[in-house]
């Protein structure tokens, strides 16, 4: 889930914070349990795609957190990150399947 504004967090949801260490990230999930969800707020200026923000929110993901606090200019980029990363763990599936024959 991605949140662009002051809207709230879904109920229970646990707040890591802005752009906090992984090891916390992976603390929280742990004890938030596989119902829990874990939500880390980054930010930037930028007005195009910021590589760091989408970095960091791919190795977040990746630790578990589920729910995204950033700007507005910045969620379609960090949606298409969350994509990819649920696609290379397996929980979701790839949104185009190709297969190469050689």
């Amino acid at each position: 889930m991605i949140l662009t504004g002051p809207e709230r967090a879904p109920d229970g949801t646990v707040d890591a914070g802005t752009a906090p260490p992984a090891a916390r990230v992976s603390e929280l999930v742990g004890r938030a349990g596989p119902s829990g969800a874990v939500m880390v707020a980054l930010e930037s200026d930028a007005a195009e795609p910021d590589p760091w923000l989408m970095a960091a929110a791919s190795v977040y993901a990746w630790l578990g957190a589920s729910v995204f606090r950033v700007p507005p200019s910045q969620a379609d980029g960090v949606r298409q990150v969350l994509d990819m990363v649920a696609s290379i763990r397996g929980t979701r599936p790839p949104s185009v399947a190709r297969r190469g024959l050689a």
